[in-house]
């Protein structure tokens, strides 16, 4: 029996070497390991910035980004391994990041961190063409136009992007420091549907300038309608879905004036008035006509003459626009889109890049010369 408790005591009080609670030894560190993007204490972030919290050896269990008392939305990934904001950050904050992860040991760390974004410097409005909802002709670019001209307009185009419901080859363009548009190669295919994503909020324009907002725009092409008007014939036909639906009697430009020559080129439907005040003051011309649509901001239009009914399709004697019979010109006036091609030919003069939509006027490899990212 003493050989027995001999044997128990000795199990019970265990003995040098033992390992059970044995104070001296810790616990071992968790095993998660939480990074947060930026690093603790930065200064001088950009709003868009990559902000990320991961984990490698465990899960998120939750993530919260913060200031001035507001949470900032985000998303943790399927595999709770990372968490992004679902937005980008705003300037001149104080970010703090909180929260707690669980390794695979079952031991739970707990997330800390914070950063400051930069001071926001000259914010720059942009506006972008066409509006939501629109539908619109074959020939419609797409404008994006600042109240002042960016300096560094490569990071304008970088946050540019087109996406069309059929496959289209486009390209941006700078018509002006101001004016960045976008057009196809050819013609927009007839019922294209066409989005537009400017994420400009925060890009860097240069010196200390930034994008005021992101824009974006949702429109439609609406059906293939072309206008050809010939000076030397002295008719306007109009080609929808390439079937000719009207041929109509016309008088263009007096060639006999190189002022007053309706250009050959290729210019746009941009306005629709029922009636527009026609001014030309070196002739002493001041007239209001009928069913007025706009091709050209230097005055062309096409509209209704019936006082010079008699050269309508007999010779060309306007002061540039395209008269028509008032009918005529009702019947086209009604089905005409904002957008729609006009293409004159058969003139003396043609009319370059200048004074209104002249994107088309413009060859294709011009075009393309005319990107900040080529």
């Amino acid at each position: 029996m003493l050989t027995a408790g001999a044997l128990l005591l000795s199990a019970c009080t265990g003995g040098a070497g033992g390992t059970g609670g044995d104070p001296a030894k810790p616990d071992a560190p968790p095993v998660a390991k939480v990074s947060v993007e930026p690093g603790e204490g930065a200064k001088d972030v950009s709003p868009r910035a990559p902000v990320k919290v991961s984990v490698a050896e465990g899960t998120l269990d939750e993530v919260k980004l913060s200031a001035d008392g507001k949470t900032v939305p985000g998303k943790l990934s399927e595999d709770k391994k990372s968490w992004a904001p679902d937005k980008v950050l705003e300037f001149g904050k104080s970010y703090t990041v909180g929260g707690s992860a669980t390794g695979t040991d079952g031991k739970k760390v707990e997330i800390k961190g914070s950063f400051a974004t930069q001071a926001a410097g000259k914010l720059l409005r942009a506006t972008i063409n066409p509006v939501d909802n629109a539908t619109v002709g074959i020939a419609m670019p797409i404008k994006v136009e600042f109240d002042e001209a960016p300096q560094d307009r490569a990071a304008v185009e970088k946050a540019l992007k087109v996406e069309t419901s059929v496959p289209v080859e486009g390209a941006w363009a700078w018509l002006n420091p101001k004016e960045v548009h976008y057009r196809p190669k050819e013609f927009w295919p007839a019922n294209t549907k066409v989005k537009v994503t400017a994420d400009l909020f925060a890009v860097p324009y240069g010196k200390n300038v930034f994008g005021r907002a992101n824009l974006s725009t949702k429109f439609t092409i609406g059906r293939a309608q072309v206008v050809e008007a010939d000076v030397r014939t002295h008719r306007m036909i109009v080609k929808q879905d390439g079937k000719e639906i009207m041929n109509l009697p016309a008088s263009l430009g007096d060639e006999s004036k190189p002022d007053l020559r309706t250009a050959n080129g290729i210019y746009m439907v941009s306005e629709r008035n029922a009636t527009e005040r026609m001014v030309n003051e070196k002739y002493k011309y001041d007239v209001v006509k009928k069913w007025a649509v706009r091709i050209a901001n230097s005055g062309e239009f096409i509209h209704e003459n019936n006082d010079n009914a008699a050269n309508i399709g007999k010779r060309n004697n306007s002061h540039g626009c395209i008269n028509l019979l008032e009918a005529d010109a009702k019947k086209y006036f009604d089905q005409a889109m904002i957008g729609d091609p006009v293409i004159i030919s058969g003139s003396a003069a043609t009319k370059g890049a200048v004074s209104d939509t002249y994107d088309w006027r413009i060859d294709w490899p011009t075009w393309l010369s005319k990107s900040a990212l080529k």
